[in-house]
């Protein structure tokens, strides 16, 4: 398999001096990063999540373990050349223009001044700040600084992509835009990389997840595998009263809502009956569908040991 982010066991303790006792940052932590595939990073403050980050890119050291990049050694200088990193809370020059500040990270890449100069004024059309190049970075909002901070992240078309809560202080309508952007970077076969505690957009770009809890890695797969539902949801209204009976002890869920009732039923065959039932006493069927966990669900109960 051709990996763009490998890691073997990596750990990371701190020691108190004052206490002296050990933390464990990160804890044996092994994940495999497919070429081009779109990984999220989930876990509550404190798993863990941004040391492994940092780990990644040589930041910071791992106690023990190994970080690979592309099949090289996460610690050597070459291998994060075809790195672009979006930290969270990223601080930018405020006395600098949006254009300056992409010519001045794109110098520290290596990129030369003509290829540096066409770059960024395609990045600042990109995320939308064409009109603002010229404009010094104190008068942008947070939600501009955060989609200039994607742009800096882009500047030497890196083949891997790490981003620390992209979308933090952006607005819907930029949320969906820099989604787009990470789609169709997707689409040209860059890996990204995203660190994010918003689940609902990690649910809508990534197509794998890890779920770190107390430094280790608590679940990890495809999230459609994850969110999918054992079962069948159902629900209708104009329920008389003894058929309720009847099928709230067949259904493993039951709640009824303002004359809307809702049964969760383990097979096809069960929820089959029911239907058949319900038909008979003429009660109105408003829905019926596979039952299903949202991203949050799924992180909620993996965290809570559930």
């Amino acid at each position: 398999m051709d990996l763009a982010i490998e890691t073997d066991a990596i750990t990371k303790f701190y020691r108190s001096l004052w206490h002296r006792r050990e933390v464990r940052a990160v804890d044996g932590v092994s994940v495999a990063v497919r070429r081009g595939a779109t990984f999220g990073l989930l876990g509550p403050n404190g798993a863990g999540k941004t040391t492994f980050v940092k780990m990644l890119l040589s930041i910071v050291r791992p106690t023990s373990g190994s970080a690979r990049l592309f099949g090289r050694d996460a610690r050597l200088k070459e291998s994060r050349r075809d790195v672009g990193y979006l930290p969270e809370n990223h601080r930018f020059p405020a006395y600098m223009t949006g254009a300056a500040m992409l010519d001045f990270y794109a110098a520290l890449s290596g990129m030369d001044p003509r290829s540096r100069k066409r770059r960024a004024g395609e990045l600042l059309d990109l995320v939308r700040l064409g009109a603002w190049g010229d404009v010094r970075l104190k008068k942008y909002s947070k939600g501009m600084l955060q989609r200039l901070g994607l742009a800096q992240a882009l500047m030497h078309s890196p083949s891997l992509l790490v981003l620390d809560e992209p979308t933090d202080g952006v607005d819907p309508v930029g949320r969906i835009h820099i989604r787009e952007i990470l789609r169709s970077l997707e689409e040209k076969g860059v890996t990204v990389f995203l660190n994010s505690h918003l689940l609902a957009e990690v649910e809508l770009f990534c197509r794998e997840v890890a779920i770190l809890h107390r430094g280790q890695v608590a679940l990890c797969g495809q999230v459609k595998d994850l969110t999918a539902g054992a079962g069948y949801r159902l629900t209708a209204e104009d329920v008389p009263e003894r058929l309720l009976n009847v099928l709230r002890d067949k259904a493993a869920v039951f709640a009824l809502r303002d004359g809307l009732a809702e049964f969760r039923f383990p097979t096809r065959e069960e929820v089959n009956e029911a239907v058949d039932l319900l038909r008979a006493e003429r009660c109105s069927i408003e829905s019926l569908s596979r039952s299903v966990s949202t991203l949050e669900e799924v992180f909620v109960r993996t965290v809570s040991g559930q």
